[in-house]
């Protein structure tokens, strides 16, 4: 199945604080892939300012749907948001 939208959240996370951001990332990796509906790929990017992860679904409305999940709400945001020293950009792409 291909890609047909983007989910990226991108997070200010202090250096000293990125191996735990990290870890959420992949305690999270293998279920977000198995369970969330339309789910396909899910890829962390570091750069020095910021981190990012980019979700790929196979539609605007199933990435949408993750933001409003149990797993997202409960889980990735919980385990997340004492990480962040600004709140996250949030944004959802249409592959073209």
């Amino acid at each position: 199945m291909n890609v047909k939208a983007y989910l990226e959240i991108t997070m200010k996370i202090d250096e000293a604080n990125r191996p735990a951001a990290a870890k959420v990332y992949n305690d999270y990796r293998d279920p977000f892939l198995k369970q969330i509906k339309g789910a396909l790929t899910k890829s962390l990017l570091i750069r020095d300012e910021d981190v990012q992860v980019l979700h790929g679904f196979d539609s605007v409305e199933n990435a949408k749907a993750y933001l409003d999940s149990d797993m997202f709400k409960n889980d990735v945001f919980v385990g997340l948001k004492p990480l962040w020293s600004a709140d996250p950009d949030v944004k959802i792409y249409t592959v073209a």
